[in-house]
């Protein structure tokens, strides 16, 4: 059989292409060895499963005995009551020990369990199971938020740590290691108790050691995924470009990663000889406008919160520099969703979700605001070329008509969103733009826009007077120099009382730059 690259559940070595997770897998092995209860909290889609899978492998290996279970197949009617959890927790237990060939204590588990119906009796089985067991058991929960919302698995983690805290002293026989996977951290999940009750902070887990293990995946990690493929497939790359190109727009987002891979196999390149970086900016392009789960999941997270979503337009959009405090809730939450990242600051974590929240975010303003008639007409020329200075100076005129509305505060607030959507329906068919925020005093966000095989950056800025206009203008020289191009544009979002609807053309170090003042 063919192996694929792998999205959905555990990679496994004979089926998939795999980046290289070992040293990921030691430093958590290190963490099981000094007998740490801990969580592996990370967004969806982040590896965590198959993370669980392959840390049983090497467990097997090194003489403890796993139980690998997922509270994702437990109903609700297993969390109703004790008796009910009980019952279904040994039957994973045993069925986990039942697939890692160790039917001697699967069999123990069916021959002594009684009706456990309370916590406590499921607290005294489990040191009887941890005597009989003669090696280190190790317990690993997969998706075990599913049911943090439950006062009963408040009383399963509370009965953990009291017998771990046993277990240290010598009075108590317990699980040697506890792993929890889920996108929360259980240490600080707010839990809904009763439902007449407010929300409360809970924390049965405080005993849990800090997890810092990078779960992204970096460039040489990558890169022994693509080796195996291209000698497989008998496709010619140079797998360290490709790794980092893959890197470049994904952050090490595993899922990501491989989504990318699996669009240049099975879609862009299926007979094709050879991958290049073009091609996995195209890859690019196709992903952004597919539907996916991943990407449903973190536009759901800003639908249903307002707050998160201000927080992520100010981050993306207005290119707010702010601190990273992952104690502050909104940040918090989008970190565990998987939507920022500490990049010197707060970021968006990757190039891909820069996009696709982009897109998101103005789409209201395409429909809404943008009309064809906006549009107007000789922005593309018959050679393929986009004709940047007329998009310009469109935009420029589009923006004048609007402030004669007396829309002035709308305008001046969503200014960079509303030019985004202005040029989407210019491009769309023929071409992309990749949005790169950039932390400086004028809080630019460049803009590089592909149109067929020409690439055209604009810089949208605010007005911060002279001296850091010309700071600006030598900044976008720079950035002009380093894509190789010898023109580029700026639209500068003038916010004082009186507007000039300025147009200026500057040329510098044999650089071309046209302005234009909104």
């Amino acid at each position: 059989m063919r192996k694929k690259f792998n999205i959905t559940g555990s990679c496994v070595p004979e089926r998939h292409y795999m980046a290289d997770i070992s040293k990921k897998l030691e430093a958590i092995m290190q963490l099981v060895e000094d007998g740490a209860y801990f969580t592996i909290n990370r967004p969806r889609q982040y590896g965590k499963t198959t993370t669980l899978f392959h840390l049983s492998k090497i467990l097997l290996e090194r003489d403890y005995i796993p139980l690998q279970i997922s509270f994702e197949g437990m109903d609700k009617e297993e969390f109703e009551n004790a008796k009910n959890f009980c019952k279904a927790f040994l039957n994973t237990l045993e069925t986990s020990l039942d697939q890692y060939g160790n039917v001697e204590l699967a069999s123990y588990i069916r021959e002594t369990r009684t009706e456990i119906d309370t916590i406590s009796g499921l607290s005294s089985y489990i040191s009887a199971l941890a005597k009989e067991a003669k090696k280190r058991l190790v317990l690993l929960i997969d998706e075990v938020d599913k049911s943090t919302n439950n006062q009963l698995f408040i009383s399963f983690l509370g009965m953990l740590r009291d017998k771990y805290l046993k277990q240290l002293n010598g009075f108590d026989h317990s699980f040697y290691a506890v792993i929890l996977a889920g996108v929360h951290d259980v240490k600080t999940l707010k839990l809904k108790i009763r439902p007449n009750e407010e929300e409360k902070y809970n924390s049965p887990w405080n005993i849990a050691a800090e997890f810092n293990v990078d779960m992204s995946l970096q460039v040489e990690e990558i890169i022994p995924m693509l080796e195996e493929y291209a000698i497989d497939s008998n496709v010619k790359m140079d797998p360290k470009a490709i790794a980092q190109a893959l890197f470049y727009y994904t952050s090490g987002y595993p899922f990501l990663v491989s989504k990318l891979c699996k669009i240049l196999d099975e879609k862009l390149l299926l007979k094709a000889s050879a991958w290049s970086e073009k091609d996995v900016e195209n890859a690019v392009k196709q992903l952004i406008i597919e539907k996916n789960t991943n990407f449903d999941n973190i536009l759901k997270y800003l639908e249903n919160d307002p707050n998160l979503y201000q927080l992520v337009y100010n981050v993306a959009i207005d290119n707010i520099s702010l601190p990273f405090n992952s104690n502050v809730p909104g940040v918090e939450l989008g970190v565990l969703y998987g939507i920022f990242t500490n990049r010197n600051g707060l970021a968006i974590h990757n190039r891909i979700f820069q996009e696709v929240l982009v897109d998101y975010m103005s789409f209201d303003l395409l429909l809404n605001r943008v009309s064809k008639s906006d549009m107007g007409g000789g922005y593309k020329s018959a050679d393929g070329k986009l004709n940047m200075q007329a998009v310009l100076l469109g935009f420029q005129a589009f923006m004048k008509k609007e402030y004669s509305k007396k829309d002035r505060d709308f305008l001046e607030r969503n200014g960079r969103l509303i030019f985004l959507a202005f040029i989407k329906p210019i491009i769309n068919g023929s071409g992309h733009d990749f949005k790169e925020p950039q932390i400086s005093e004028e809080r630019r966000l460049d803009v590089a826009i592909t149109f067929f095989n020409h690439k055209y950056i604009a810089e949208l800025k605010i007005w911060r007077g002279k001296v850091a206009h010309q700071n600006g203008l030598q900044q976008l020289c720079d950035y002009l120099d380093r894509q190789n191009l010898d023109e580029g544009y700026l639209v500068i979002f003038d916010h004082q009382e009186v507007k000039t609807w300025a147009t200026e053309h500057y040329e510098i170090n044999g650089k071309r730059i046209m302005a234009v003042w909104v």
